[in-house]
């Protein structure tokens, strides 16, 4: 894929995904327990929904941030149980990337295995947050593959953000806004996205206790990658 025009695209998705985290009009929620709270509003990109996912986890941001880049050296697949492969299809530099996630059948197997390429950026703010914003794409070396649909990411990303005072947890704001394809039930597919994004918390919960602490003195250290 062409660098500058790489570039173009990711910095115009990271920009939506910003509007998406400024914005607090027109949330509803859908799901709310164990700290999470999940959100929706309709999409302006597709005839679905935009979800929305917020709370706080008990991990540092460079532990948190480990577990969710969507970089060479992902974990991701190690912990998320909706992702079954994570690779990165071509790097264009070390913040920018083409990736294919694989995800396996969910909702007792109505929803088969699908797979998703996207163009990633990785953005770093001031503050510290660190964002991965995505949306779909294609590539030449990424034709449909046999046994999984292909769907599409419309923009949609992922906020590491500081909490004031209290170095040991980090704020995780996720935006979903999937295009799954096929033919599924709306039904199905509105009740997947909640019960699937809180599993996200929980599941990323479990791996940050697995996580080495930080020594004293680095829990403040992060590195922008």
């Amino acid at each position: 894929m062409d660098p500058a025009l790489a570039a173009q695209k990711g910095e115009a998705v990271a920009q939506k995904v910003l509007q998406y985290r400024r914005d607090e009009s027109g949330w509803k929620i859908c799901r709310e327990g164990n700290g999470v709270t999940v959100c929706w509003r309709p999409s302006v990109e597709f005839p679905g929904n935009l979800y929305r996912g917020e709370g706080v986890v008990d991990g540092t941001l460079k532990n948190v941030w480990d577990l969710v880049k969507p970089l060479v050296g992902s974990l991701r697949a190690t912990w998320d149980e909706n992702v079954a492969s994570f690779e990165v299809v071509q790097s264009i530099t070390d913040t920018l990337c083409v990736t294919r996630t694989a995800t396996p059948s969910a909702a007792m197997k109505i929803i088969s295995p699908r797979d998703f390429v996207d163009l990633v950026l990785v953005r770093t703010y001031e503050d510290g947050t660190i964002s991965s914003n995505a949306a779909h794409l294609e590539h030449p070396s990424c034709p449909p593959r046999p046994g999984f649909v292909r769907g599409q990411n419309h923009p949609c990303g992922c906020f590491c953000e500081p909490v004031p005072g209290e170095p040991s947890r980090t704020k995780v704001v996720t935006f979903f806004q999937t295009d799954l394809s096929g033919l599924l039930p709306r039904s199905v597919v509105d009740a997947f996205f909640p019960r699937s994004m809180a599993g996200f918390y929980a599941n990323l919960q479990r791996a940050l206790r697995c996580m080495p602490a930080p020594s004293e003195g680095a829990r403040d250290v992060v590195p922008l990658q």
